[in-house]
């Protein structure tokens, strides 16, 4: 059983940063991507940003600029760095692992973890 365990989030001003974690149990380094996800109360899970094997990163248009993500081999750990946060990134976020390409280009993710919380007041 892969378990991924997110950390970092938190209350925080409109303006300000907050750094998310998601620590794997497996080595991440094997997969074809990972990525972080949100879903805010009302709403369809979205996603935010990917990174692949190969270090490729994608990011959603709402947060492009303001966020990066980036990864740890060696601790098997990925990150979402936040500035700039604003009010509608309020939201449960999440990370996800696609195993493989078949998987990714599907956009089907083989692992998630259970969320961690992140409200940014006006």
């Amino acid at each position: 059983q892969v378990q991924l365990v997110e950390s970092g989030g938190g209350l925080v001003q409109a303006g300000g940063s907050l750094r998310l974690s998601c620590a794997a149990s497996m080595p991440i380094f094997s997969v074809y991507a990972m990525g972080w996800f949100r879903q805010a109360p009302g709403k369809e899970r979205e996603i935010v940003a990917v990174i692949t094997r190969g270090g490729s990163t994608f990011y959603a248009d709402s947060v492009k600029g303001r966020f990066t993500i980036s990864r740890d081999n060696a601790k098997n750990t990925m990150y979402l760095q936040m500035s700039s946060l604003k009010p509608e990134d309020s939201a449960l976020f999440y990370c996800a692992v696609a195993l493989d390409y078949n998987n990714f280009s599907r956009r089907t993710y083989d692992y998630w973890g259970q969320g961690t919380q992140v409200t940014v007041s006006s």
